[in-house]
């Protein structure tokens, strides 16, 4: 039997999931939702994985890819999904250093969440024949908790 998933009696502001909602104009204008962690209780670590993260160089234009790959150890609060995969889609909408895109993905989730700790692998791929990986982190890892790699490879191709 599936359970149903706990939200909010009371928020603020409605959530977007089961709403129609447009992929955001910037990362500056995306809302991210937050819902109550229902293990408050127990240190564990959530993964969030994006294979096709785009976003575009501020000096040429063109765009650039990554795999990005976001863990956690929430605290009373979760991030909900959808919108963050509408923040991180909002990232092809406008010029950003690779170093910017990760470390204000990182901040901003880190405002919103007040983690137990959190970190960000950003892997970009090769443009002008060079890969550049940025990673930040914040908060104390709980000494009970597993934490696996990362699991992308340095670059040879990404294969």
């Amino acid at each position: 039997m599936s359970r149903k998933p706990r939200v909010p009696k009371a928020a603020a502001q409605p959530l977007q999931l089961g709403q129609q909602v447009e992929t955001p104009t910037s990362p500056d204008t995306a809302k991210l939702d937050r819902v109550p962690n229902p293990h408050s209780d127990t240190n564990y670590v959530a993964r969030f994985t994006m294979p096709e993260f785009t976003s575009i160089c501020p000096v040429t234009g063109q765009p650039d890819f990554a795999i990005l790959v976001i863990d956690y150890v929430p605290d009373k609060w979760l991030v909900e999904s959808k919108t963050l995969k509408l923040y991180l889609n909002s990232f092809r909408n406008v010029g950003s250093f690779h170093e910017d895109c990760t470390v204000s993905i990182g901040k901003r989730l880190t405002k919103l969440l007040a983690p137990r700790w959190l970190r960000i692998g950003g892997y970009f791929y090769p443009r002008g024949g060079m890969p550049i990986d940025v990673f930040w982190q914040t908060g104390k890892l709980p000494k009970d908790v597993w934490v696996p790699d990362q699991g992308v490879a340095p670059y040879r191709g990404r294969g």
